[in-house]
Protein backbone atom coordinates (compact mmCIF):
# COMPACT_ATOMS: atom_id res chain seq x y z
CA UNK A 1 0.00 0.00 0.00
CA UNK A 2 1.53 3.27 -0.86
CA UNK A 3 0.95 5.69 1.66
CA UNK A 4 2.30 9.01 0.05
CA UNK A 5 0.10 10.63 -2.07
CA UNK A 6 -3.00 8.99 -0.23
CA UNK A 7 -6.02 9.99 1.30
CA UNK A 8 -6.77 8.82 4.91
CA UNK A 9 -9.93 8.96 6.59
CA UNK A 10 -9.21 7.96 11.07
CA UNK A 11 -11.44 8.10 13.25
CA UNK A 12 -11.02 9.31 16.81
CA UNK A 13 -8.26 11.38 15.13
CA UNK A 14 -8.04 13.92 17.64
CA UNK A 15 -5.72 12.83 20.36
CA UNK A 16 -4.12 9.60 21.63
CA UNK A 17 -3.58 6.68 18.92
CA UNK A 18 -6.22 8.31 16.64
CA UNK A 19 -4.08 11.24 16.30
CA UNK A 20 -0.49 9.35 16.13
CA UNK A 21 -2.03 7.59 13.11
CA UNK A 22 -2.87 10.97 11.54
CA UNK A 23 0.35 12.41 12.46
CA UNK A 24 2.34 9.04 10.49
CA UNK A 25 0.43 9.67 7.38
CA UNK A 26 1.24 13.03 7.31
CA UNK A 27 5.03 12.95 8.08
CA UNK A 28 4.92 9.76 5.52
CA UNK A 29 3.78 11.44 2.47
CA UNK A 30 -0.37 11.44 2.52
CA UNK A 31 -2.18 14.05 0.68
CA UNK A 32 -5.04 14.27 2.88
CA UNK A 33 -6.01 13.21 6.42
CA UNK A 34 -9.89 13.22 7.57
CA UNK A 35 -9.62 13.55 11.26
CA UNK A 36 -13.68 12.13 11.85
CA UNK A 37 -14.56 12.94 15.57
CA UNK A 38 -17.75 13.46 17.65
CA UNK A 39 -16.92 17.47 17.95
CA UNK A 40 -14.71 18.52 14.54
CA UNK A 41 -13.91 22.08 17.02
CA UNK A 42 -11.75 19.12 19.16
CA UNK A 43 -9.05 18.95 16.06
CA UNK A 44 -6.61 21.20 16.17
CA UNK A 45 -3.80 19.98 14.38
CA UNK A 46 -3.90 22.32 11.02
CA UNK A 47 -2.63 19.70 9.07
CA UNK A 48 -5.92 17.76 9.49
CA UNK A 49 -8.99 18.49 8.34
CA UNK A 50 -11.98 18.09 10.66
CA UNK A 51 -15.03 16.03 9.93
CA UNK A 52 -17.74 15.34 12.27
CA UNK A 53 -18.57 11.76 12.62
CA UNK A 54 -20.10 9.72 15.64
CA UNK A 55 -20.06 6.48 14.47
CA UNK A 56 -23.34 4.96 16.55
CA UNK A 57 -25.08 7.51 14.36
CA UNK A 58 -25.97 6.22 10.85
CA UNK A 59 -26.84 9.65 9.09
CA UNK A 60 -23.17 11.12 10.07
CA UNK A 61 -21.47 7.75 8.49
CA UNK A 62 -23.55 8.33 5.20
CA UNK A 63 -22.30 11.82 5.45
CA UNK A 64 -19.17 11.43 6.22
CA UNK A 65 -18.69 8.99 3.35
CA UNK A 66 -19.70 11.66 0.98
CA UNK A 67 -17.29 14.58 2.09
CA UNK A 68 -14.94 11.81 2.18
CA UNK A 69 -15.39 9.63 -1.00
CA UNK A 70 -11.35 10.21 -2.20
CA UNK A 71 -10.70 8.36 1.03
CA UNK A 72 -7.81 5.54 -0.12
CA UNK A 73 -7.03 4.44 3.73
CA UNK A 74 -9.57 3.98 6.55
CA UNK A 75 -8.37 3.51 9.91
CA UNK A 76 -11.14 3.02 12.60
CA UNK A 77 -9.54 3.67 15.97
CA UNK A 78 -12.34 5.56 17.80
CA UNK A 79 -13.23 3.06 20.78
CA UNK A 80 -14.38 3.04 24.63
CA UNK A 81 -13.05 1.27 27.54
CA UNK A 82 -16.55 0.60 28.88
CA UNK A 83 -14.37 -0.17 32.19
CA UNK A 84 -17.65 0.27 34.98
CA UNK A 85 -18.91 -2.98 33.97
CA UNK A 86 -17.07 -5.64 35.74
CA UNK A 87 -18.02 -9.43 35.75
CA UNK A 88 -20.24 -9.77 38.90
CA UNK A 89 -20.82 -6.06 39.70
CA UNK A 90 -21.87 -2.78 37.91
CA UNK A 91 -24.51 -1.98 35.42
CA UNK A 92 -24.36 -3.58 31.78
CA UNK A 93 -24.35 0.08 30.40
CA UNK A 94 -20.40 0.29 29.96
CA UNK A 95 -20.16 -3.11 28.07
CA UNK A 96 -23.61 -2.03 25.75
CA UNK A 97 -21.36 0.88 24.60
CA UNK A 98 -18.39 -0.55 23.91
CA UNK A 99 -19.95 -3.01 21.89
CA UNK A 100 -21.21 0.11 20.45
CA UNK A 101 -18.39 1.72 19.34
CA UNK A 102 -15.90 -0.50 19.23
CA UNK A 103 -17.41 -3.86 17.17
CA UNK A 104 -20.76 -1.99 15.77
CA UNK A 105 -19.03 1.09 15.40
CA UNK A 106 -16.34 -0.03 13.02
CA UNK A 107 -18.53 -2.52 11.36
CA UNK A 108 -20.48 0.40 10.00
CA UNK A 109 -17.69 2.77 9.31
CA UNK A 110 -16.21 -0.60 7.18
CA UNK A 111 -19.58 -0.84 5.25
CA UNK A 112 -19.71 2.29 4.47
CA UNK A 113 -16.29 3.11 2.95
CA UNK A 114 -16.27 -0.29 1.59
CA UNK A 115 -17.13 0.70 -1.74
CA UNK A 116 -15.37 4.16 -2.03
CA UNK A 117 -11.92 1.59 -1.11
CA UNK A 118 -13.11 -0.55 -4.18
CA UNK A 119 -13.77 2.76 -6.62
CA UNK A 120 -10.31 3.94 -5.33
CA UNK A 121 -8.41 1.19 -6.38
CA UNK A 122 -8.91 -1.26 -3.11
CA UNK A 123 -6.73 0.83 -0.68
CA UNK A 124 -6.38 -0.18 2.97
CA UNK A 125 -8.72 -0.57 6.37
CA UNK A 126 -7.16 -0.39 9.28
CA UNK A 127 -8.79 -1.80 12.59
CA UNK A 128 -6.77 -1.08 15.97
CA UNK A 129 -7.58 -4.14 17.92
CA UNK A 130 -6.24 -4.67 21.36
CA UNK A 131 -4.68 -7.92 23.44
CA UNK A 132 -7.59 -7.66 24.84
CA UNK A 133 -9.22 -9.41 21.80
CA UNK A 134 -7.57 -12.55 22.69
CA UNK A 135 -7.39 -12.26 26.86
CA UNK A 136 -10.06 -11.49 28.59
CA UNK A 137 -10.21 -9.89 32.25
CA UNK A 138 -12.86 -9.92 34.60
CA UNK A 139 -12.20 -6.96 35.82
CA UNK A 140 -13.04 -5.37 32.12
CA UNK A 141 -15.22 -8.13 30.17
CA UNK A 142 -17.47 -5.71 28.24
CA UNK A 143 -14.26 -4.02 26.62
CA UNK A 144 -12.36 -7.62 26.22
CA UNK A 145 -15.71 -9.16 24.22
CA UNK A 146 -16.29 -5.88 21.81
CA UNK A 147 -12.08 -6.26 21.46
CA UNK A 148 -13.03 -9.98 20.04
CA UNK A 149 -15.93 -9.17 18.53
CA UNK A 150 -13.97 -6.51 16.81
CA UNK A 151 -11.00 -8.92 15.80
CA UNK A 152 -13.74 -11.95 14.37
CA UNK A 153 -15.19 -8.47 12.33
CA UNK A 154 -11.60 -7.84 11.36
CA UNK A 155 -11.27 -11.26 9.67
CA UNK A 156 -14.59 -11.37 7.94
CA UNK A 157 -13.88 -7.54 6.32
CA UNK A 158 -10.50 -9.10 5.16
CA UNK A 159 -12.19 -12.33 3.42
CA UNK A 160 -14.94 -10.00 1.86
CA UNK A 161 -13.03 -7.36 1.00
CA UNK A 162 -9.87 -9.11 -0.42
CA UNK A 163 -12.03 -9.86 -4.03
CA UNK A 164 -11.66 -5.94 -4.50
CA UNK A 165 -8.17 -5.51 -3.66
CA UNK A 166 -8.41 -3.97 -0.31
CA UNK A 167 -5.60 -4.57 2.59
CA UNK A 168 -6.92 -5.18 5.61
CA UNK A 169 -5.02 -4.70 8.81
CA UNK A 170 -5.34 -5.51 12.61
CA UNK A 171 -3.18 -3.99 15.13
CA UNK A 172 -2.72 -5.41 18.56
CA UNK A 173 -1.23 -3.76 21.28
CA UNK A 174 -1.16 -4.45 25.21
CA UNK A 175 -1.28 -0.91 27.19
CA UNK A 176 -0.66 2.22 25.49
CA UNK A 177 0.01 5.45 26.77
CA UNK A 178 -3.39 7.21 26.15
CA UNK A 179 -5.79 8.55 28.43
CA UNK A 180 -8.33 4.93 28.10
CA UNK A 181 -4.87 3.35 30.08
CA UNK A 182 -4.58 5.86 32.56
CA UNK A 183 -6.13 3.31 35.47
CA UNK A 184 -3.15 0.76 35.46
CA UNK A 185 0.61 1.34 35.88
CA UNK A 186 1.36 -1.19 33.77
CA UNK A 187 4.07 -1.28 31.03
CA UNK A 188 2.59 0.94 27.94
CA UNK A 189 3.79 1.26 24.60
CA UNK A 190 3.92 4.71 22.97
CA UNK A 191 1.34 6.04 20.50
CA UNK A 192 3.62 6.53 18.33
CA UNK A 193 5.45 3.62 18.21
CA UNK A 194 1.90 2.01 17.14
CA UNK A 195 1.11 4.42 14.61
CA UNK A 196 4.92 3.80 13.21
CA UNK A 197 4.47 0.12 13.10
CA UNK A 198 1.34 0.36 11.44
CA UNK A 199 2.50 2.50 8.74
CA UNK A 200 5.47 -0.20 8.17
CA UNK A 201 2.23 -2.63 7.88
CA UNK A 202 0.34 -0.87 5.29
CA UNK A 203 3.97 -0.42 3.65
CA UNK A 204 4.73 -4.08 3.42
CA UNK A 205 0.97 -4.97 2.32
CA UNK A 206 1.22 -6.70 5.98
CA UNK A 207 -2.38 -7.79 7.16
CA UNK A 208 -1.34 -7.68 11.18
CA UNK A 209 0.68 -5.69 13.69
CA UNK A 210 1.96 -7.14 17.19
CA UNK A 211 2.51 -4.06 18.38
CA UNK A 212 4.30 -4.96 21.50
CA UNK A 213 5.76 -8.00 23.87
CA UNK A 214 2.56 -8.30 25.29
CA UNK A 215 0.83 -8.59 22.12
CA UNK A 216 2.94 -11.10 20.79
CA UNK A 217 2.72 -13.33 23.69
CA UNK A 218 -0.89 -13.53 23.90
CA UNK A 219 -1.18 -14.24 20.17
CA UNK A 220 1.40 -17.14 20.59
CA UNK A 221 -0.63 -18.43 23.50
CA UNK A 222 -3.74 -18.84 21.82
CA UNK A 223 -1.84 -22.38 20.31
CA UNK A 224 -1.51 -23.79 24.03
CA UNK A 225 -3.96 -26.06 25.70
CA UNK A 226 -6.17 -23.70 28.10
CA UNK A 227 -4.92 -25.55 31.21
CA UNK A 228 -1.54 -23.99 30.65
Amino acid sequence: MEIKGSVALVTGANRGIGHAFARALIDRGAAKVYAAVRDPASVTDEDLIPLRLDVTKADEIAAAAAAAGDATIVINNAGVGGFTTKLLTGSLDGARLAMEINYFGTWAVSRAFAPILARNGGGALVNMLSTASWASRPDYPGYAASKAAQWSLTGALREGLREQGTLVVGVHAGFVETDLSSFTDAPKISAADVAEQTMEALAGDRVEVLADERSRQVKHSLSQPLDR
